[in-house]
């Protein structure tokens, strides 16, 4: 019999009460059914959200430092199962397993930072115009906060939106995306045993338009933290708005890699190949857009297609393999469909592109990595974002007109510029319209100590990580204390 995951509700591994199941499939081989998640309901969601309730009214009490030895004892523990989380990850996610152990050690990271944020969790004093009144601000939490996470990053973001909201004060109710269920009962797992009080955090499992959707307009829900496809994510914007909510958005990206005439080919080429390939794609920083001086345009391009075609696709523990699969059929099926518009958009395939036909690939949802030239401005494959292992590559004149393309989209996460002339630099770093700004890197990630988040349809509300990640799930108290005579 397949194994069965439960839901985590208030300290208590339980089945959902739909008694209803949907199956996890391994996207390397389509086969295999990895085990069984709960399709929860909304009586599931409601219980959850009561545990939380209650359980909060005694987490806020607790001293923000005494709560962070939670998250700093959830660190140890994951130290010590580094291997399991990374195993479970590759088999369910499908990256290979080198980018996963990279997941797991940047998750370490966060709980790192995090947990010295439960002695930072200061306010301000304020010197009052009125004499014999002491003015302050003091930080507490916002109650209830609902985390809805994606499937692409499934033990590091739900951790990086789980410890700042539990050092805050806040219980949580966490919402996982179906396709990576396993990761997120380790992440619930690592919490329980690192010493959480019961209902502080509940995992509830199932499909975002029931389970998602109802903890969205729940009304003991107080804020809204999701990282996901911007479609949903400017949905729940407006739903939360409905509801007062505070809500926090990560959403998509179409993140452009420039390379000017004096940058640095070979460079910006590995960093190129890193940002397009790597995960697959299937990052919200990946490098989707090469935009390129028509100086080195040639030159980049010839390296780019060996790069690309030096990419080993294969299962994701093959130590060989440098490409996992998509995660899931709709993913695969996403970027097929972006094929067949790059071709009737006319754009030159610089390889072979799409599915693999025969062979052990073709029992999962591998594809090709593609590079495409001929690329202009305005095609759907230079504005949308594909999330899969496609480069578009764009030619230009000036660093202007580099700007302009790279501007030319309704997203703004993250951006990298190679050159080596500072004047140009700044100006990157003045008129280009991202939330992360890069200097001869890839575009990729970010620290776990400085902000994260986009601009445009990319992000709503505090950005993620760094000291800003606590402040969405605070609310400032301004305080006046008489203390004349």
């Amino acid at each position: 019999m397949t194994d069965r995951l439960l839901n985590f509700i208030d300290g208590k591994w339980v089945e959902p009460y739909t008694n209803e199941w949907l199956d996890n499939i391994n996207p390397a081989n389509t086969d295999e059914v990895i085990n069984q998640l709960p399709a929860s309901s909304t009586d599931d969601v409601d219980r959850a959200v009561s545990a939380a309730v209650e359980a909060q009214k005694k987490w806020r009490k607790v001293p923000a430092p005494k709560r962070a030895e939670v998250v700093f004892e959830a660190h140890r523990l994951l130290r010590e199962r580094t291997d399991e989380f990374a195993e479970a990850l590759t088999r369910e996610e499908g990256k290979v397993i080198a980018e996963s152990r990279g997941e797991v050690q940047h998750s370490l990271d966060l709980l790192e930072f995090f947990s010295g944020e439960g002695r930072r969790l200061n306010g301000e004093t304020i010197p009052s115009s009125t004499t014999g009144i002491f003015a302050c601000t003091i930080k507490a939490p916002v109650g209830i906060a609902a985390l809805i996470t994606p499937w692409n990053f499934p033990v590091a973001i739900p951790i990086w939106k789980i410890a700042p909201a539990i050092i805050a004060g806040n219980a949580v109710v966490l919402k996982p995306a179906e396709q990576t269920p396993t990761t997120a009962d380790l992440v619930t797992k690592l919490f329980e045993e690192a010493g959480l009080p019961a209902g502080v955090l509940n995992t509830v499992h199932g499909v975002g338009e029931k389970v998602g959707a109802h903890l969205v307009s729940h009304d003991d829900v107080n804020a809204i933290s999701f990282t996901g496809s911007t479609e949903v994510g400017l949905h729940i914007y407006a739903e939360g708005a409905k509801g007062n909510k505070k809500v926090q958005c990560e959403m998509g990206g179409k993140n452009a890699l420039v390379l000017l005439a004096d940058g640095d080919v070979d460079g910006a080429v590995a960093a190129t190949a890193t940002g397009a390939f790597g995960a697959t794609g299937q990052r919200c920083t990946a490098t989707s857009r090469a935009i390129v001086h028509e100086d080195v345009y040639d030159e980049f391009v010839e390296k780019i297609v060996a790069a690309a075609e030096a990419a080993q696709p294969g299962d994701g523990f093959d130590p060989e393999s440098t490409l996992g699969p998509s995660v899931d059929h709709r993913q695969f099926q996403q970027v097929l469909d972006y094929l067949d518009v790059a071709r009737e958009e006319g754009v030159n395939f610089e390889l072979p592109a799409g599915k693999f036909d025969d062979g052990p690939l073709a029992r999962g949802y591998f594809l090709k990595p593609t590079v495409l030239t001929g690329v202009t401005p305005e095609m759907r494959v230079a504005k949308e974002e594909i999330f899969g292992p496609v480069l578009s590559v764009i030619k230009v004149s000036s660093i202007e007109e580099a700007i302009d393309v790279a501007n030319n989209t309704e997203y703004g996460l993250s951006s990298a510029v190679w050159t080596r002339d500072v004047s140009r630099v700044f100006h990157w770093i003045d008129d280009i319209e991202t939330g992360v700004v890069r200097i001869n890197q890839p575009t990729l990630g970010g620290e776990v100590q400085a902000p994260f988040g986009g601009v445009k349809n990319t992000g709503v509300g505090e950005r993620e990580k760094g000291k800003t990640a606590i402040q969405f799930f605070v609310e400032d108290k301004t305080v006046y204390i008489n203390h004349a005579d």
